[in-house]
């Protein structure tokens, strides 16, 4: 079955504008300011979700719409690092920050390796082509059970997720069939429109569309 990936990435919060490995920070006053801002551009689709950080939730109801978290877009796991900067790390651990750079399937920080954040995000992502189960609603409120498909005139066949950076950088990677490590060349901003559009094996990439203006830092 095709279907339509549509994946925002969630506003701007004080962790993003210090270079922080993000723990689970909400957003600040001016990232949900340029979210209320950009709904207007947001797209319809028959399923609304989120990845379950206070960030993302924080994005969608922002955006008008009431999101239902699943588990599979969690952010990256960074372990004993969320949090800290990413300079602090570089001086502290430099060997650890080059083996997490240079190797895919190192997890100096006792987290998630890249490599298996990626197979994470793409099994998910193929799970949406094969047509399985998701929560579905209008996005604006109550939300019932039905196939991924959605239901005609009412965005069926889509799905809208707001999901970290690192996510949608690792949906990408996935979707491409991209060498692991192009990781690291994707940049994705806050508030942007990533689209993928197909089934398993087989995914169309619509790169990087702002929603709105970005906040000066």
């Amino acid at each position: 079955m095709t279907v339509r990936v549509m994946l925002v990435s969630p506003a701007m919060n004080a962790a993003l504008r210090e270079a922080r490995f993000d723990g689970d920070a909400p957003l600040d006053r001016a990232g949900e300011r340029s979210a209320r801002a950009a709904a207007p551009a947001v797209p319809r689709s028959g399923a609304v979700l989120s990845g379950p950080s206070e960030r993302c939730l924080g994005t969608a109801a922002a955006l008008g719409h009431t999101a239902h978290a699943e588990p599979a877009l969690t952010g990256w796991d960074l372990g004993r690092w969320s949090g800290r900067r990413l300079d602090e790390v570089g001086a502290a651990e430099p060997d650890a920050v080059a083996a997490w750079i240079g190797d895919p399937s190192a997890a100096p920080h006792g987290g998630e390796s890249l490599r298996a954040l990626v197979e994470r995000v793409g099994g998910w992502l193929d799970g949406t082509g094969a047509g399985g189960t998701l929560v579905a609603g209008d996005g604006t409120g109550g939300a019932d059970r039905r196939d991924a498909g959605g239901e005609p005139g009412a965005g069926g066949g889509s799905i809208l997720a707001v999901a970290e950076p690192a996510v949608v950088r690792a949906a990408v990677v996935h979707a491409l069939a991209l060498p692991v490590a192009a990781f690291w060349r994707l940049d994705v901003a806050p508030l942007v429109l990533t689209e993928l559009s197909g089934r398993s094996g087989r995914w169309n990439v619509r790169l990087g569309r702002p929603l709105a203006t970005p906040e000066e830092p």
